[in-house]
């Protein structure tokens, strides 16, 4: 009979596979402790608000300053899932010039008590943040600290748990490039780590390496509260969901790859992103529109519009980007691109070439009878 999916405890090759990925997931980080994943990075994140104000409730009425620059997706979720709950978010702009939450605009918010800060590195627009900056501000004025990360990008950037003096207190983000194919919208897996001394209001799962009477090694489910399944709102989680085949799938990903390889995938996703970015700036009228360093996304402004561009290069097999028009109207028309290590100098030329054929032709004169690219 199959091991119901509720009941991870009868299988002691489901919790191994659990507690190897909290293992990884904490080295990545360099945090204490990690859960054994949730649904996605999103409600991830969502749940590290929550957690963070269980954790910091003397700051009364709960209140959480998040970034215009994370995920638009990570906003609405995050409004979703805690407004109900009455804690305010309060956006922090984003610097129109680097694109980055520039640590001189918090001085607005220091009038404010505040539960926690949440910081996305990179953001949105790929754009590298000043993680140590924010995150001692943050502590300066006793708040938690929530990371919202690229499991990838560790490989080359500071982890949560270094930012900083202290470190950050929370960190969350999205599993999927960790060897997850996109397919129809998924599958994901969210990853939540923490500090030690939180770790008694870190939702979901944890699975433990312990003995068994002949001492023997095994595997148990550790602090998971059976609260969850009752308490609704005053419970320690309401999404819970372990993403147990997603996470096989990431630690096989990882540990084929190792800390070596997972810094030379990020290496070439980096590398592929210049690459495309300078190739694109090559065509008239395009230029990037923020002048700070980022990992693999890049925002350009471009000559037309981008909803045209997008679907034109969509009539050539291309998939250009996210426009970023619906999420930030006011950098509109701007364009997101990325590039990953499956990227080729093949696929970066084509898609250059398509480009510049397209807005070669809508920028010039319309002839009669002239075919549309």
């Amino acid at each position: 009979m199959p091991t119901p999916p509720n009941q991870a405890e009868a299988s002691q090759g489901t919790l191994q596979v659990l507690y190897e990925f909290q293992s990884m997931i904490t080295a990545l980080t360099a945090l204490d402790v990690a859960n054994a994943s949730l649904y996605d990075g999103a409600s991830a994140l969502a749940e590290a608000v929550l957690m963070a104000v269980r954790c910091n409730r003397k700051r009364k009425p709960p209140r959480v300053l998040t970034p215009r620059a994370l995920h638009s997706a990570y906003r609405h979720t995050l409004g979703t899932l805690v407004g109900p709950q009455r804690i305010e978010l309060v956006e922090i702009p984003f610097d129109p010039t680097g694109g980055h939450t520039a640590p001189d605009q918090l001085a607005a918010f220091e009038h404010r008590e505040f539960t926690a800060l949440v910081i996305n590195q990179p953001n949105f627009f790929g754009v590298l943040e000043e993680v140590g900056a924010l995150t001692d501000w943050a502590h300066r004025h006793d708040s938690l600290v929530i990371g919202v990360v690229n499991p990838i990008a560790l490989a080359l950037l500071s982890p949560p748990g270094a930012w900083g003096e202290r470190g950050a207190d929370i960190a969350c983000g999205e599993a999927q490039p960790l060897g997850m194919p996109l397919a129809s919208g998924g599958p994901d897996a969210g990853f939540l780590s923490c500090r030690q001394p939180l770790v008694r209001q870190l939702p979901g799962r944890i699975a433990g390496r312990t003995q068994d009477r002949n001492g023997n090694p095994g595997f148990t489910l550790t602090l998971q509260a059976r609260e969850q399944h009752i308490r609704r709102s005053k419970a320690t989680s309401n999404i819970c969901t372990n993403q147990g085949l997603s996470v096989t799938a990431a630690i096989i990903h990882m540990a084929l790859l190792g800390a070596k390889g997972l810094e030379r995938v990020a290496k070439a996703c980096h590398a592929n992103t210049v690459r495309l970015s300078d190739r694109l700036c090559k065509i008239p009228g395009i230029e990037p529109l923020f002048e700070r360093l980022v990992f693999h996304e890049k925002v350009l402004r471009l000559p037309a519009p981008t909803t045209d561009l997008l679907r034109s290069l969509a009539a050539h097999n291309i998939l250009g980007g996210c426009d970023l028009g619906p999420h930030y109207p006011e950098l509109d028309p701007a364009l997101l691109v990325c590039a990953t290590e499956l990227c080729t100098e093949e696929d970066i030329a084509a898609y250059g070439q398509k480009l510049t054929r397209i807005i070669a032709t809508r920028t010039q004169p319309s002839c009669p009878g002239a075919p549309r690219l």
